[in-house]
């Protein structure tokens, strides 16, 4: 069994920040779980262009306001809590946070809790990453 708490991992500095972003590590590849498990923080008025073209995701809105446009059909979804939405094609897509966004998120295969978004949006290939 794994039982972590939130401000535990926080000063045990498994956390990773970028622009406007910061993703605290709760489970990663080398628990043996098959998926890391984050909770993402997006400031409010900040806009990212992700996509996992080497990950699915899914993620669950848990603060904040937002919206989701996925670039291959321009449709546009409204974030706010209780919002789950899956990128389940890789999905290139937009998110935009009105206010700040508490999201939980679910990254399959898991991350090794160091990745960073490279310039399109992606993370890097599991065996890429050192």
């Amino acid at each position: 069994m794994i039982v972590r708490h939130f401000d535990d991992v926080v000063r045990e500095g498994n956390s990773v920040s970028d622009a406007q972003w910061t993703s605290v590590r709760m489970l990663l590849a080398q628990d043996g779980m098959g998926f890391s498990f984050h909770i993402t923080f997006l400031e409010a008025g900040s806009e990212h262009t992700f996509e996992y073209k080497n990950h699915l995701e899914s993620v669950y809105c848990v603060q904040g306001k937002g919206s989701i446009t996925d670039l291959g059909t321009g449709e546009t979804h409204e974030i706010k809590p209780g919002t789950m939405y899956a990128l389940n094609e890789h999905d290139r897509h937009t998110l935009r946070a009105e206010e700040e966004l508490v999201m939980a998120c679910v990254f399959n295969p898991p991350v090794t809790g160091t990745e960073v978004h490279q310039a399109d949006g992606s993370y890097a290939a599991p065996e890429e990453v050192s």
